[in-house]
């Protein structure tokens, strides 16, 4: 008689959460369970798109995986408290409140209760909730709440590039030797990046070896990547001359296709071919079933992951 099976029935995720044996949405490429998911008590519920309906979904991501050093003013819902959205702070803290009352809230950070969006809404609502000066932060999962694209305006982000972190004493009126120290060694570590005007949420970073073009791009993975695979047959996924579309990775429910580019290219030259490519992407999110070689680009595609930074 055949053995009876001991593995035990798993009820499906609801929407937007992620299964244990699922990817993880990080992009690790490891399961949910031996990454974000592993055990040593409960398991925060993983939001795999935690920024949707944001109008600045996918620079978000990118501020908060892959831009070096980036800022952009919030508007409240309500309340008239300045915010302001920074890609780092000193330390990695998630907020500050600086003298001034204004709010700093920051997007890289060390903490991870499963849902970024619901972390920064529970750090901007504990740093609108006090005008002492001084570093906001979240040691324990904030649970469920409004999220920070429930506290803001709908309206897209006005980001601004830095070369580096100066923006962290560009109130103080006066450095001291200790700041100077600090942010030089901090800004040692930046890489050269410029987000392109043509296109949302596509940028140019140079890491001294090479040059990247990282696009964040809004639409579901397996259209995409229909899309993307039918460019790359018709010879169409080049960003610029002797470009190379080398993989893409997961961040927050959405894909990066990462081209690299040659040292020297620059960001400015990308405008006009990345605007061409958006609206050939287009189109080919337009089409129909896949031919056979177009999914066996498919397939070569979807096995290219790369690392983030």
């Amino acid at each position: 008689m055949a053995k009876k099976s001991r593995t035990r029935a798993q009820s499906a995720p609801a929407p937007g959460e992620v299964g244990p044996r699922q990817p993880c949405p990080c992009g690790s490429g490891k399961r949910y369970k031996a990454c974000h998911g592993a055990a040593g008590g409960a398991a925060p519920t993983f939001v795999a798109r935690p920024f949707e309906g944001m109008p600045s979904e996918c620079d978000v991501i990118a501020l908060r995986e892959l831009v070096p050093a980036a800022t952009a003013p919030l508007t409240l819902a309500e309340g008239e408290r300045n915010v302001r959205l920074a890609t780092l702070l000193p330390g990695a803290a998630p907020a500050m409140v600086r003298d001034s009352g204004d709010i700093w809230l920051g997007l890289q950070v060390q903490h991870s209760y499963g849902n970024p969006a619901r972390d920064l809404g529970a750090v901007l609502e504990a740093a609108l909730a006090t005008e002492e000066p001084g570093i906001v932060g979240l040691m324990t999962d904030p649970g469920d709440g409004p999220r920070l694209q429930d506290l803001i305006s709908d309206t897209s982000l006005d980001i601004t590039l830095h070369d580096g972190f100066d923006y962290w004493i560009d109130d103080v009126p006066e450095r001291d030797a200790a700041m100077e120290a600090a942010l030089e060694q901090a800004n040692a570590g930046v890489m050269p990046t410029s987000r392109l005007s043509s296109v949302e949420a596509a940028y140019w970073t140079n890491v001294g070896t090479k040059e990247h073009l990282r696009w964040v791009m809004p639409h579901p993975e397996d259209a995409l990547l229909d899309a993307l695979a039918r460019l790359h047959a018709a010879g169409q996924d080049s960003i610029a001359d002797e470009s190379r579309l080398v993989g893409m990775f997961r961040a927050h429910g959405l894909l990066a296709p990462v081209w690299d580019l040659p040292v020297g290219t620059g960001a400015e030259v990308l405008e006009e071919p990345a605007a061409r490519f958006a609206a050939d992407l287009e189109e080919a999110l337009r089409g129909g079933e896949l031919t056979a070689a177009e999914r066996s680009a498919r397939a070569g595609l979807a096995n290219r992951q790369v690392t983030i930074r």
